[in-house]
């Protein structure tokens, strides 16, 4: 528990950093250029997170079972092949990206060197992603959280503020990009000198041996998960910007990034939850991963309702302060804040489900999800623009989280939910007190 509370701590300080940056972009270049860059941002995240072929998730399942069953042999071969088919597929999407945006005729100046700069993001954010989730598998979660969250974002911050105080360069989209592409690289470095110097001794020592079909059953189901979850908290900014309503997508885009920090808490306590989730699992502990469960849903309502609730007070004048056009995205951070807290509610559903061997059921809720989210989003955009797609997106959320309830409930045996859970940690220590 102390360890999930110091991770949530890490977290929402690099949370902080990457609010301020983002702040600070929305004031500096205004609301078309601050579309512009979150729709290319988008798309960089997007394709780097599919990048991964859902190694970033299996890795933390592995990793930890292989070693608590003493195979080291199999872990290393794990980590090779994660690493070798990431980069390849990074690279491949990063290409083919760029080529398509250089052929489109539909994107202008601004636009289309912001996603050039993008689609160079695609393999630098695919490493780092992947380097970060290895040192979370060795046991280092708080150093899994530093290079990615807080030196990623504070170089960001600072490159963007020199920029900005120096007064040589035009303060727009593509000066956005350039820092992003930056501080990965510079994030890359940090995070592979963290892998090595964490790296366990027996996977020094060990020769790598390969179980490849079991590895390529779980690619595909995994990757649908991680590239449909990075997809699903953009579907609006992708959706805006894809009509044409960039300036839309900007505020809309700011609105987002204040209410995501309502969910940092269920990142925070994924972060820990899952490589132990993975262990338990792997010796058929079920009354301790029920525990576990418990205590990360309670941990995650609690903090996300304690940054909602100053959040909802100060969101209108805090949006204000950037201008006009930004102070109209106040209902829409109201709304998404709701749905956040609604999937704070449930607990860490997604990492218990693809820690436990239930890949295709994860990606099966995610893919209904996913499309739930895109009809929800299109309708609510026409009728309404982006306060119908806030609507939307929360509505998804709220339905997405609710089917995953009922699957955990039925095939785990095990309770979602914060009241829920709350009354399974209760029972199970009067269990233990009374026999």
């Amino acid at each position: 528990m102390l360890a999930s509370i110091f991770a949530l701590l890490v977290y929402v300080s690099g949370a902080g950093l990457t609010s301020i940056a983002q702040l600070g972009i929305a004031r500096m270049v205004g609301a078309t250029s601050y579309g512009i860059y979150s729709y290319a941002l988008a798309w960089s995240m997007v394709l780097a997170t599919l990048s991964t072929l859902g190694f970033n998730l299996s890795l933390l399942r592995f990793v930890p079972e292989y070693r608590a069953a003493g195979r080291s042999d199999l872990a290393r071969g794990v980590i090779i092949v994660a690493l070798w088919w990431s980069l390849t597929a990074a690279v491949l999407a990063g290409l083919t990206g760029a080529g398509l945006v250089v052929f489109s005729r539909r994107l202008h100046g601004e636009l289309q060197t912001a996603m050039l700069l993008a689609m160079a993001a695609v393999p630098l954010m695919t490493a780092y992603a992947l380097g970060a989730t290895l040192v979370r598998a060795f046991g280092g979660v708080v150093s899994a959280l530093l290079p990615e969250r807080v030196a990623r974002d504070g170089l960001l911050l600072a490159l963007l503020a020199g920029a900005a105080f120096s007064g040589w360069v035009t303060l727009d989209a593509r000066l956005a990009m350039t820092a992003v592409v930056t501080s990965s690289a510079v994030t890359v470095l940090l995070v592979l000198v963290t892998a090595i110097k964490m790296r366990p001794a027996d996977l020094l020592t060990a020769q790598a041996s390969f179980t490849w079909r079991r590895w390529r059953s779980a690619i595909p189901p995994t990757m649908l998960i991680t590239g449909l979850d990075a997809f699903v908290s953009r579907t609006g900014v992708m959706l805006l910007g894809w009509t044409g309503r960039v300036h839309d997508a900007g505020i809309f885009a700011l609105a987002l990034n204040v209410a995501l920090l309502v969910g940092l808490s269920s990142v925070a306590v994924s972060t820990m939850f899952s490589p132990t989730a993975a262990d338990l699992h792997a010796r058929k502990d079920h009354q301790s991963l029920q525990r576990l469960f418990s205590r990360a849903a309670v941990l995650s309502f609690s903090g996300a309702l304690a940054l909602a609730v100053p959040l909802f007070v100060v969101i209108e004048p805090l949006l204000g302060w950037f201008g006009e056009d930004f102070a109209a995205g106040a209902p829409i951070a109201r709304i998404l804040i709701m749905g956040y807290l609604c999937s704070a509610f449930c607990g860490p559903q997604l990492n218990l489900l693809t820690m436990t061997g239930h890949e295709w059921a994860a990606a099966a809720t995610m893919v209904s999800g996913a499309v739930a989210n895109v009809a929800a989003c299109a309708v609510g955009i026409a009728l309404d623009g982006s306060i119908g797609a806030a609507v939307g997106f929360t509505l998804a959320l709220v339905v997405w989280n609710l089917g995953m309830a009922i699957y955990i409930r039925k095939r785990l045996n095990i309770v979602p939910g914060l009241i829920f859970a709350t009354s399974a940690l209760r029972v199970g220590q009067f269990r233990a007190r009374w026999g």
